[in-house]
């Protein structure tokens, strides 16, 4: 008897995946945690009007949903003064970026990224048989101009660029992305991931047009939206770039309660208003918290800050280990020096009193752990 014939590239992937989710950490532990403070979610939730349309639209559910998507591209549309030619739909940005690395890196192709970035970008190219450069932050910062000449000297097809940035909440002005455009090689490709745009100062989106090939944008309904869930994303680009996805994307990949759930957000500018002050509020509580713990924040321009925990990764990974027994879920950049942080995702009022309670012990914990 035998079992499947795996590609050799397939073979030689690594067994492991880009995170652990915190419903498995609680399985492991025995007990659900008392906030959920590390996979970036907008504990706030969504529109009331897009919880609406949801459950409006669950009866239609025996329904594909719409290939095209093209009510909600229409709205996008309206909202970001393009065309829906300029838009696509897909299953959050985890999944379209599987379909960019699909479409444009073929084995062997280059691909530029930061050390320590997205790692589900990574995970994708690697799947795909690219090949991955990577460019460390500068900072706590991605480095733009260093990763657009690593592009130029690799011949590479995408560089990656998250703004804000993933996992250190840090940001590029608009201007400063429109700018490097100029320099970026013929044939390369900048995957701008503006997941967390919403949440940014003015002035962190470049003004660009939807027409420019050089530059694909990627954004999402997971984050100020609040609906993580049901995994929406889109991309807007140059109309022909769009169009080559229909060759390799999943058409009926969407489902239609996601769709009508996203279209009424879209349209709920109060609370997406709202989101956007209870999560500065958060974001503020959590400092606080740190500060009154001898540590220090890092700027954000996202719904999560990043804690300096003072010392090394270590030491940081001491401190996230304690949390987590606490029952408070957080995670941590990958790659040093960014790993001497842990990230800690905007809660409400009684998360960060769980978290003021829980961080002083985990930081003594974890001072005894390592200065026995």
């Amino acid at each position: 008897m035998t079992g499947p014939r795996y590609p050799a590239l397939i073979a030689s992937l690594p067994s492991t995946v880009p995170f652990v989710g915190p419903e498995l950490q609680e399985r492991a532990r025995g007990m659900r945690f008392q906030a959920r403070l590390g996979a970036n979610e907008n504990v706030f939730g969504p529109s009331p009007f897009a919880v609406a349309a949801m459950q409006d639209e669950a009866a239609e559910i025996w329904k594909y949903a719409d290939p095209s998507h093209l009510d909600l591209k229409a709205a996008l549309a309206d909202h970001l003064r393009c065309t829906p030619q300029n838009i696509l739909i897909g299953e959050g940005i985890d999944g379209l970026l599987g379909y960019l690395v699909r479409l444009l890196v073929g084995q062997g192709d280059a691909v530029v990224t930061s050390d320590g970035a997205y790692p589900t970008f990574n995970y994708h190219v690697t799947g795909f048989g690219g090949v991955l450069h990577k460019i460390p932050y500068t900072g706590d910062h991605e480095d733009l101009s260093a990763l657009i000449a690593k592009a130029a000297e690799v011949d590479a097809k995408i560089v990656y660029l998250a703004n804000p940035d993933n996992p250190m909440g840090t940001w590029h002005s608009g201007a400063a992305i429109a700018a490097a455009l100029d320099t970026l090689p013929d044939g390369c490709v900048l995957a701008l991931d503006e997941a967390y745009v919403e949440f940014a100062p003015e002035g962190t989106t470049p003004d660009l047009d939807a027409e420019d090939p050089r530059v694909l944008r990627f954004r999402t309904f997971s984050k100020a939206y609040g609906m993580a869930g049901a995994r929406i994303g889109y991309v807007v680009g140059a109309a022909e770039t769009i169009k080559a996805f229909d060759r390799i994307r999943n058409h009926f990949g969407m489902n239609r309660i996601a769709l009508a759930g996203a279209l009424a957000a879209l349209g709920d500018t109060e609370w997406l208003n709202e989101v956007i002050r209870l999560t500065a509020e958060g974001r503020d509580g959590i400092a606080r918290i740190a500060k009154d713990n001898g540590l220090t924040t890092l700027p954000s321009a996202t719904n999560f800050v990043a804690v300096d925990c003072g010392r090394d990764g270590d030491f940081a990974r001491a401190v996230l280990a304690g949390l987590i027994d606490q029952g408070v879920f957080v995670r941590m950049p990958f790659v040093a020096p960014q790993d001497r942080c842990i990230r800690i995702s905007a809660g409400r009022p009684e998360d960060l009193e769980i978290l003021a309670e829980a961080l002083p012990k985990a930081l003594l914990a974890a001072r005894i752990t390592l200065n026995p």
